[in-house]
């Protein structure tokens, strides 16, 4: 089985240049499953946007993660609902959404299920007290077929943990969140597939996507970054952050790091 993973996608023009570059790739390199983190996906950067959320969809997104940006936007709950659409399982029940999906392609059923790290979600107001640590949710989790985790969090060594007490249950733990790509493509001994980070899809002339001169402004000023508030979305050729990999029953055999080059 073929899997693409997109890491996390910023902005509209991100969405846009995705949509436009996915049913081709789909085609060539004969993907059976793509999931990609578009928790920053609406316009501004900060949460999703039902039309970015659509064209994504729309252009063969199957499984769309999230992680702290997930509530974001006033859009949030009702976009949550949708099935194809995840946030973090490790929060309460009661919060609005699912954090597993099970999917079915032509090569057998795939478990997509999405974790987060406490020190990502911190700041989070709205799962605030429900948090729970994303091994007791995985060891609870229903899990059939090849098994892939989005593993959205601030801490390395806490992400290699993870996927190394996974080994050989979980097909590929994937992390997201930093949007900066980690070089190393790993295949543990027990066949699960593990990058810690998958990196960013979206605007490179920035920080994460963003533009950077208001937080420096911020700090030489007052010492605070965030002083004068959220910067907007970068410009700057686009740039890709994603891994392909291919499966034979529950492992993963290998791993491809993709890129757009310079950007587009």
């Amino acid at each position: 089985m073929n899997i693409l993973f997109i890491g996390d996608i910023v902005g509209d023009r991100a969405v846009a240049e995705l949509c436009a570059w996915l049913p081709g790739f789909r085609a060539e390199r004969r993907i059976d499953l793509i999931v990609a983190n578009a928790e920053n996906c609406a316009p501004n950067g900060l949460g999703m946007a039902g039309p970015q959320v659509d064209r994504l969809l729309a252009a063969g997104v199957d499984v769309i993660t999230g992680g702290n940006h997930s509530w974001d936007s006033d859009e949030s709950v009702e976009l949550l609902e949708l099935p194809q659409v995840l946030r973090p399982l490790n929060i309460g029940a009661h919060i609005p959404g699912r954090g597993l999906l099970h999917v079915g392609t032509p090569l057998g059923e795939v478990t997509v299920i999405n974790l987060a790290d406490h020190a990502a979600m911190r700041s989070v107001k709205a799962i605030e007290d429900t948090f729970r640590p994303a091994f007791g949710a995985w060891r609870e989790a229903e899990r059939r077929g090849v098994v892939l985790v989005d593993y959205h969090g601030d801490h390395v060594l806490e992400k290699q943990i993870f996927a190394r007490a996974v080994d050989g249950a979980a097909t590929a733990v994937l992390g997201t969140h930093s949007h900066e790509a980690t070089i190393p493509l790993h295949v543990l001994p027990g066949g699960t597939g593990f990058v810690t980070e998958v990196g960013m899809t979206g605007p490179s002339d920035g920080m994460q996507g963003f533009a950077y001169d208001i937080l420096v402004k911020g700090l030489h000023e007052t010492g605070n970054p965030f002083a004068h508030g959220i910067p907007p979305v970068s410009g700057g050729p686009l740039v890709l952050g994603a891994v392909l990999l291919r499966t034979e029953g529950r492992r993963t055999v290998g791993i491809e790091r993709l890129t757009w080059g310079a950007g587009r």
